[in-house]
C-alpha cells in the first residue's frame, strides 16, 4: 500500500488520522453510542466485541484504517480495504459515524474526500460493498455517485451467523465529478 494513500487530505474541520492504539478508548466510546447498529455489520465493534475487533483491524495489512475527526473530536472510523494497485481497484468500507453527526453532511464530505484521494493516488475504480439490509448506507453511496452493479448473493457470514447478501457499488475515475 502506498504511503500517499495512508495520508489522506483534510476538508476544513474534517480530518482522517491513521487508526492507532491511542484511538482505542475514544473509538470504543464512539462505537458504543449505537450498539444496535452492529447487527447489520460484518463485524461487531459493539462493547462486547470492540477490543478484539479493534486489535484485529489495526493489525490487518489489507486495511488502511482511519479515525474520523470533526472539530478535533473523534466521531467514527473508516478504511481503505484491499488496495490493488496493479488492477487499479480499492474498496472503501468499515465506515461508522456516531449518531450525533449522521445526517449533517459529514459522511458525504468524508466519502468524497476518500474517493478523490484514491483517484489522486492512481486508482481507477473505488468500490463499496454494503449489506443489502443497510438501506441508509446504500442511499449514502448512491448520493456520492456510486453505481449499483448488482448483488453478491450469500457473499459472507457475519459475526451474528447471518448469511449476508452484499450490494456492490462502484465509482470509476472517469465518471467522478469532484465537488
Amino acid at each position: 500500500m502506498t504511503d500517499a494513500l495512508r495520508r489522506p487530505p483534510t476538508d476544513g474541520t474534517l480530518r482522517l488520522e491513521p487508526l492507532v492504539e491511542a484511538h482505542r478508548a475514544a473509538l470504543g466510546a464512539a462505537c458504543a453510542e449505537d450498539p444496535d447498529i452492529w447487527a447489520i455489520y460484518s463485524l461487531s465493534y459493539g462493547p462486547a466485541h470492540f477490543d478484539a475487533s479493534f486489535t484485529a483491524l489495526i493489525a490487518n495489512p489489507r486495511y488502511a484504517a482511519f479515525a474520523i475527526l470533526s472539530d478535533a473530536r473523534l466521531v467514527g472510523m473508516t478504511a481503505y480495504i484491499a488496495p490493488d494497485p496493479a488492477r487499479g481497484v480499492i474498496e472503501i468500507g468499515m465506515s461508522y459515524i456516531v449518531p450525533a453527526v449522521r445526517g449533517t453532511g459529514l459522511n458525504r464530505r468524508l466519502k468524497r474526500l476518500m474517493i478523490g484521494h484514491a483517484f489522486a493516488c492512481g486508482y481507477r475504480r473505488v468500490e463499496f460493498r454494503v449489506d443489502v439490509r443497510n438501506a441508509r448506507s446504500q442511499a449514502a453511496v448512491a448520493r456520492v455517485g456510486g453505481v449499483r452493479e448488482g448483488v453478491m448473493r450469500q457473499d459472507r457470514v457475519t459475526w451474528t451467523g447471518h448469511v449476508r447478501d452484499t450490494a456492490l457499488f462502484a465509482i470509476l475515475k472517469d465518471e467522478w465529478r469532484p465537488a
